[in-house]
């Protein structure tokens, strides 16, 4: 499987579908032919009692017209233990040659199922360049042939536009927001999450995008214990002199497992209260009384948390430990209670996939990703669609407009979120003040 996996990261987004095995089908030309013409992009693989592991892929369906076909995307492959060596095809006029009594025939230079026999032609040189030691350790006679049709997954199973116009569609969304209570000139969103899961960054990240080049604001690192050892709200302005932007950003101490370390879930009910100030120092050990220096008795609504966001990293979504889950499980009731909304952002999708990782856009083609977002949606009792994946600008030193597009939407996401709180209290007040009449 490892080696199959190894092949389709060569191709992008596939699975290999089975069309042809020798030794159920039989090493003659004829069952290679009628199993598998006409039927494209294909990989073939040859085994030989070496343990050698080789073949070619071709974007062209296979025939019986006897013509050689032109294809540019053509390559032939050996392993070597589970490394892939790849010899891309040097003469695209004679990439493939289409023979009834052969199986697999690449250029003249290796034909799997050679006249109808458990054997292979080999002949590096015009065609494809290769070492005939690397790819079959010199021994031609096959064990096994198979060869697999390449079928493209599923389309994205979320949709997304990754332009540089939506970017700009989205940046003047957030610009020009309005909370749908008057009363209110900024959203403010609760970061919370493990240490090290990435809120720091996420918020310095959400700065760079509107201050057009990469910042860090808040302090961000890798550390054991948590960075934030405050209360923080940070403002985001559009631009360098620009207007602060419709919302705030509020991080918090990173949660941890043990019982007296970390963020303490009282601090964190006061935070969404409204009763803690900026820049309050946390003690773990002793929640903020209601008698202490700053604490606001009498919160207004936009002293209040108008989302809660979980932020979860998800190279340690498989790993997280019991007593964190029920940490987060409890500080979720008692949120659930208030009538807050609640998302979870997913960090370093980039670090957990491979595929993704290769590309950003990757992100919502990845089944990886997807059963770790299924996965902490089970474990938070979060909806699927308040699941919202990113990945924040750690090392990088330019912006990314993909990467800018994944962090917009989870803005937006949170400010959706926000303004649904606000039709609640409305619609609330609304049936109170009739029910009073």
């Amino acid at each position: 499987m490892s080696r199959q996996r190894t092949i389709c990261s060569q191709l992008g987004h596939v699975k290999l579908q089975l069309l042809y095995k020798a030794s159920i089908h039989g090493f003659t030309g004829a069952a290679f032919h009628q199993r598998c013409d006409n039927r494209s992009p294909t990989v073939s693989v040859g085994y030989n009692a070496s343990g050698f592991v080789f073949g070619g892929y071709t974007k062209q369906p296979f025939s019986q017209s006897g013509q050689y076909v032109y294809d540019d995307q053509a390559f032939l492959f050996s392993f070597s233990g589970e490394k892939l060596l790849k010899y891309p095809v040097t003469n695209t006029q004679y990439a493939v040659k289409m023979i009834g009594n052969y199986g697999p025939y690449f250029g003249e230079s290796l034909i799997l199922v050679y006249g109808s026999q458990a054997e292979v032609y080999s002949n590096a040189g015009n065609y494809y360049n290769f070492s005939a030691a690397d790819m079959h350790g010199n021994d031609l006679k096959l064990t096994e042939c198979e060869v697999y049709q390449v079928e493209e997954l599923e389309k994205p199973w979320r949709s997304m536009i990754w332009e540089s116009e939506k970017r700009k569609e989205m940046t003047d969304n957030i610009k020009f927001y309005s909370p749908t209570d008057f009363t209110v000139s900024q959203a403010r969103i609760l970061l919370i999450g493990p240490v090290g899961a990435g809120k720091s960054s996420f918020f310095n990240s959400i700065n760079s995008v509107f201050r057009g080049y990469v910042t860090n604001q808040a302090n961000a690192g890798s550390s054991a214990t948590s960075l934030t050892t405050q209360f923080r709200t940070y403002s985001v302005k559009s631009g360098q002199k620009g207007k602060p932007l419709p919302l705030i950003l509020c991080d918090t101490m990173g949660l941890e497992e043990n019982t007296g370390a970390g963020l303490n879930v009282d601090d964190i009910i006061s935070i969404v209260k409204g009763h803690i100030p900026d820049s309050y120092q946390f003690n773990p050990t002793a929640p903020l009384h209601s008698e202490a220096y700053g604490y606001n008795k009498s919160p207004e609504l936009k002293d209040k948390i108008h989302c809660v966001v979980y932020v979860i990293d998800a190279c340690k979504i498989s790993i997280m430990a019991t007593k964190l889950e029920e940490k987060l499980a409890a500080i979720r009731k008692k949120i659930n209670l208030m009538g807050i909304p609640q998302l979870v952002l997913m960090t370093k999708v980039d670090e957990a996939c491979p595929f993704v990782a290769q590309d950003i856009k990757n992100i919502y083609k990845s089944s990886y990703i997807k059963e770790m977002m299924q996965d902490i949606s089970a474990r938070l009792g979060v909806p699927l669609s308040c699941v919202v994946p990113v990945k924040n600008y750690c090392e990088e030193l330019e912006l990314d407009v993909n990467c800018d597009i994944l962090l917009l939407t989870a803005i937006t996401q949170m400010l959706r979120s926000a303004d649904s709180y606000f039709d609640d209290l409305i619609q609330q007040e609304l049936r109170s003040s009739s029910g009073s009449l």
